[in-house]
């Protein structure tokens, strides 16, 4: 059974993608989940491209990693020099990695209006440079830039170029689509027309410009490559790289490849949304095997045949890559939604009256404007009402907001607010540039003293939808807000005409539904 080499490049070409941004800390914190979850390969880095880069490599020279190699990245030697004396080389020996990896031109085009070289010089190049860093040791990858563009112009030269590759001692020809442009079916093609036997083992290395960045992996897997390249959650360069976060499961779940990653696929899910809050990215909710839709269902009568066959309507068992099937409560759910998301607190009849009386109170809802499908944490307070189980964390009795701007001077909002917590009344001050903002720190200063929780709860996510843009200005408005304790995450829902109260209630929803899971709840077992 042919095993299959992960290459992660999250932390050098996913950093490429739009608004994705790491700090030092955080590619080092990266780069040891990574290691944890078994991927052969970590990418670190350009060293010469900027002070943080080249700082990631001495620190993690430092540092253990149990299963993964490290790898520098960098280029060819320029022309006309000679690799034992080119900065871009001797930068990957500095590295001191084990590994490196070494980017070439395959497409003459490139060759002669980017380098300004003769094809000749640009295998000479390609030769002495992969051949030097044999020589010192390092296992040594050659990246193939352009491949399938430069094949299909000339064939003949991109075989020169996987050739000096391979003679020169190169550890896997990695063929990069890099303009993202080729399909499974041209990928196929190609690489079946490869003299395989001889050339060095083959690698590939694909972006989602045609969306098949996943697919054309795989079909070089089927092909024979037995190197793959990607990055945690498909980021990278314009559309992206392929996705690493599809690719594993599919490779270790769905062939008969191996991948050491199998070993650790039930930590996949925590991964990528490990990466995505160090990038401060919102995790996309509609991703293959990771995303929080994947393993969801909506309508009643998905809901019903889940509780009854779940294999009828999953390809797969979502814990399989630690994910977690959720059941989505909208217009379209039915009882059985219902009974299942009460399943949490016990066990429930399809004709008792709290699931009677929760189907009726959540078509009211909804026909005020609520939706609890991306709310769950608002619809979990109102199971509670509904069975007896809800803590009630505040009281409120007023709160004031006043915005100002003067001159120049950015816009700033003053709030107090007048509430009872644990039987007492208090207030609570605050100041800040929204009233969103402002409401959220005055609560945290009304309950800072009895409660230290607040400190853990942040608010990481704001919208807003105005659901009758009819009535212009006094227009109904739906405001979500997700709010996380840096280990999970949660989302709650307000509705009304005025865009402060709507805030209001999502965001007292958000603090009511921690205190009632992880405080009350735990103070109660506690008892």
């Amino acid at each position: 059974m042919r095993k299959i080499t992960i290459y992660d490049t999250t932390l050098r070409d996913g950093m490429q993608g739009i608004d994705v941004n790491f700090t030092l800390a955080d590619k080092l914190a990266i780069a040891h989940k990574l290691d944890d979850m078994k991927i052969d390969y970590i990418e670190g880095g350009f060293p010469l491209s900027n002070e943080k880069e080249a700082a990631f490599f001495e620190q993690a020279r430092k540092e253990r990693f149990d299963h993964a190699r490290l790898v520098a990245f960098g280029s060819t030697r320029k022309p006309g020099g000679k690799a034992a004396e080119d900065p871009h080389v001797e930068a990957l020996l500095d590295a001191e990695t084990p590994a490196v990896i070494v980017v070439g031109k395959t497409w003459k085009a490139h060759v002669q209006h980017v380098l300004k070289t003769t094809p000749q010089e640009n295998l000479e190049m390609i030769f002495d440079s992969l051949s030097f860093l044999k020589s010192r040791g390092r296992e040594v990858f050659f990246d193939l830039e352009h491949f399938f563009d430069g094949f299909k112009d000339d064939a003949e030269y991109a075989l020169k170029v996987l050739e000096t590759g391979t003679q020169a001692g190169a550890d896997a020809l990695v063929l990069c689509d890099t303009n993202g442009g080729t399909l499974p079916t041209e990928v196929t093609r190609i690489i079946q027309s490869l003299p395989r036997e001889r050339l060095a083992p083959l690698g590939v290395h694909f972006h989602n410009d045609c969306g098949t960045a996943v697919a054309n992996s795989l079909a070089g897997i089927d092909c024979g490559a037995v190197h793959i390249q990607g990055t945690i959650n498909g980021w990278g360069e314009r559309c992206g790289n392929a996705n690493l976060c599809s690719i594993i499961p599919n490779i270790v779940l769905k062939t008969d490849f191996e991948a050491n990653v199998g070993e650790m696929l039930g930590d996949l899910t925590a991964l990528s949304r490990f990466v995505a809050e160090k990038a401060n990215i919102i995790p996309d909710k509609r991703q293959p095997y990771v995303g929080e839709a994947a393993f969801s269902h909506k309508a009643g009568q998905h809901a019903d045949v889940i509780l009854k066959a779940a294999s009828l309507m999953e390809h797969i068992e979502g814990s399989l890559v630690g994910n977690e099937r959720r059941i989505l409560l909208s217009e379209l759910a039915g009882k059985s939604t219902i009974v299942k998301k009460l399943g949490k607190y016990g066990e429930y009849d399809k004709n008792a009256p709290e699931v009677n009386h929760l189907i009726n109170l959540l078509k009211d809802k909804e026909r005020e404007g609520y939706e609890y499908e991306a709310a769950e944490a608002s619809f979990d307070l109102l199971m509670r009402k509904a069975i007896g189980r809800y803590q009630p964390l505040i009281e409120l009795n007023n709160y004031h907001l006043e915005s100002y701007k003067t001159g120049l001077i950015p816009s700033k909002t003053v709030g107090r607010i007048f509430l009872y917590a644990k039987g007492k009344q208090v207030m609570g001050a605050g100041v800040g540039i929204g009233p969103v903002e402002t409401l959220d720190r005055a609560l945290r200063d009304a309950l800072h003293p009895f409660y230290d929780f607040v400190k853990k709860v942040a608010l990481t996510d704001f919208a807003v939808r105005i659901l009758n843009p009819e009535e212009g200005a006094a227009a109904k408005t739906r405001v979500f807000i997700t709010s996380s304790d840096h280990r999970e995450s949660w989302d709650t829902v307000g509705v009304s005409e005025n865009i402060i109260e709507a805030s209001w209630q999502a965001l007292v929803d958000s603090y009511e539904y921690y205190f009632n899971n992880y405080v009350a709840d735990q103070a109660a077992q506690g008892e």
